[in-house]
């Protein structure tokens, strides 16, 4: 384990005793790397993003599958996507007529300058979330796992993340899904390591009986 990852987790440890417990349980090298298999540019990113809104990994998988099969076995370019007839790129790649237009809209914004990736690197957490919920089809859910797992920011707390909810509730034996409020004040103690503690709670959901 590097130094820097092995600093959070003791901090974490320190810092709340369900996340202590959980540590203990599933190890301090325990969480997956939930970025394997994801492309490795900030464009590509953002495109696997919304062909997986609200699928499962297995379908989100495929439809991408059928999506790059479309442009020789990558991601298609901003012109590309813009070039392409919508209504059969729809049906080639089992797309949503409503993630086609997402789809369309991310290569706007980068085809006319007015997101500019190369630049998202240097922004802080908040403007980069600013920048890309400006693309249609890009909400905070999105951007915050942009953040957790493309740019590996280390301070991320996904306050609308269903998973997180669920498993926090569990852990911390409450009676409901906790609120954004709740889960901030919760968190708190996390900082500045809240990204790392979430990957144990979406682990920790793994291990929970269902």
């Amino acid at each position: 384990m590097a130094r820097a990852e092995a600093d959070a987790v003791a901090h974490l440890r320190r810092a709340d005793r369900v996340l202590r417990g959980l540590i203990d349980e599933l190890g301090p090298e325990g969480v997956h790397d939930r970025r394997a298999g994801r492309p490795s540019d900030h464009y590509g990113a953002l495109v696997r993003s919304i062909v997986g809104q609200q699928l499962s990994t297995k379908a989100a998988r495929a439809i991408y599958g059928r999506l790059t099969d479309r442009f020789g076995g990558r991601t298609p370019t901003p012109a590309e996507v813009l070039a392409d007839d919508p209504e059969q790129l729809r049906a080639a790649a089992g797309l949503s007529r409503a993630k086609v237009g997402f789809l369309r809209s991310l290569a706007e914004h980068v085809a006319d300058g007015s997101l500019e990736l190369e630049a998202l690197d240097q922004l802080g957490d908040e403007d980069v979330i600013a920048e890309l919920v400006a693309v249609k089809g890009l909400g905070t859910w999105t951007a915050h796992m942009f953040l957790m797992f493309h740019l590996q920011r280390p301070d991320v707390m996904p306050v609308g993340d269903l998973g997180i909810r669920r498993a926090v509730m569990i852990r911390y034996g409450l009676e409901q899904l906790p609120g954004p409020t709740e889960l901030e004040r919760l968190a708190e103690p996390w900082r500045p390591y809240r990204t790392l503690a979430c990957l144990y709670l979406w682990q920790s959901l793994d291990a929970t009986p269902a």
